[in-house]
């Protein structure tokens, strides 16, 4: 990270250079260990790149079960399915747990902030969940998505609000937003208020569209994208994963990764149906100029005709109860108002 020339004149406020990259790397899908590996492998490219930030694909440890139907259908699950997801679920990681640890770890030896989804097991549930960590391997904290899409609602859980952070960090306010929670206004338009400006969007979707909605979103909160999906292959997953006689060069995840500008101009990618490190050098007082003209929850707000209605606190399903009833809930944070 370097920091620009300050402009002669007073007042002028100068912004880190920020060099941001996406990985669109291959897990290796339901084996953490092997995957953690991997991590380790392409933050060490990464750090030999210079790299400030670094940006892993959704559900990359513990891994994206495409293909999966966990012996589901509407009355009824089997049994091998419900074999399938105790497998599925013991590849998941623990926040805080020994992973997390080896991931700081990572992070550390490569100097770098580091975003990652993982596949996160608290209790008898799954979510799917992006973690932070800074250069010095600090644990920041985690995002948990707030709407499985699909078959995903079968296997994970339901995020809230009070893990929709945005972290003030050297390189920028870093945030994240996962999949097709982007295609979600309220969401995006929270992150915004927040005042995102390194968006970071793991995601397991490769399609041509998403490509056009991370575009968007850079346009729309004036802020850099950092869109992050994996490749894979039928030949990356298990052994009966697929049908015995699928192909195993089969693409089954396409890619389709890119870093995005604050006015919606490609800076690197998208790249599809091999493994990257996608690398760019991100100006942020880019940001500032980009809002002259539009700042969604600024200028160009109207806060007398929309508002937004963001609800932080923690859903507890089982809270203890001391005393009245009303104390169980006392001390968790309030709804609080955003114009939109």
């Amino acid at each position: 990270m370097e920091t620009e020339e300050a402009a002669t004149g007073p007042g002028v406020v100068t912004r880190p250079s920020v060099r941001a990259a996406v990985a669109q790397a291959t897990p290796v899908p339901f084996d953490r260990a092997a995957t953690l590996q991997v991590v380790q492998t392409w933050a060490q490219r990464a750090a030999a790149a210079d790299v400030d930030v670094l940006v892993f694909p959704e559900a990359f440890v513990g891994g994206y079960p495409k293909g999966s139907v966990f012996g589901a259908v509407v009355g009824d699950r089997t049994q091998a399915g419900r074999e399938e997801f105790a497998r599925y679920a013991n590849a998941a990681i623990t926040v805080p747990g020994d992973d997390v640890t080896h991931l700081a770890e990572i992070t550390a030896a490569a100097a770098l902030h580091l975003v990652i989804g993982v596949v996160e097991r608290d209790g008898g549930t799954l979510y799917c969940t992006v973690l932070f960590f800074s250069p010095t391997g600090e644990f920041l904290g985690k995002r948990r998505k707030l709407m499985p899409t699909g078959a995903e609602r079968l296997i994970w859980g339901y995020g809230d609000g009070s893990t929709m952070d945005v972290y003030d960090t050297a390189v920028g306010r870093l945030g994240a937003v996962i999949c097709w929670e982007n295609l979600m206004p309220a969401a995006r338009m929270a992150m915004y208020a927040k005042g995102i400006e390194l968006y970071c969007a793991p995601t397991a979707d490769g399609r041509d569209g998403h490509h056009a909605t991370m575009r968007h979103i850079a346009q729309e909160g004036r802020c850099f994208v950092l869109a992050a999906n994996q490749v894979t292959r039928v030949r990356d997953f298990p052994p009966g994963h697929f049908a015995a006689d699928a192909d195993p060069d089969m693409v089954i995840s396409r890619g389709g990764s890119s870093i995005i500008g604050p006015l919606g101009q490609v800076l690197a990618g998208p790249e599809y149906d091999a493994e990257a490190l996608l690398v760019a050098d991100l100006d942020l007082a880019e940001i500032i100029q980009a809002k002259y003209d539009f700042d969604v929850i600024g200028h160009y707000a109207r806060p007398d005709v929309f508002q937004l209605l963001v609800n932080e606190a923690p859903a507890i399903p089982v809270a203890p109860m001391h005393g009245s009833p009303s104390s169980a809930f006392a001390g968790r944070p309030t709804s609080r108002v955003i114009s939109a």
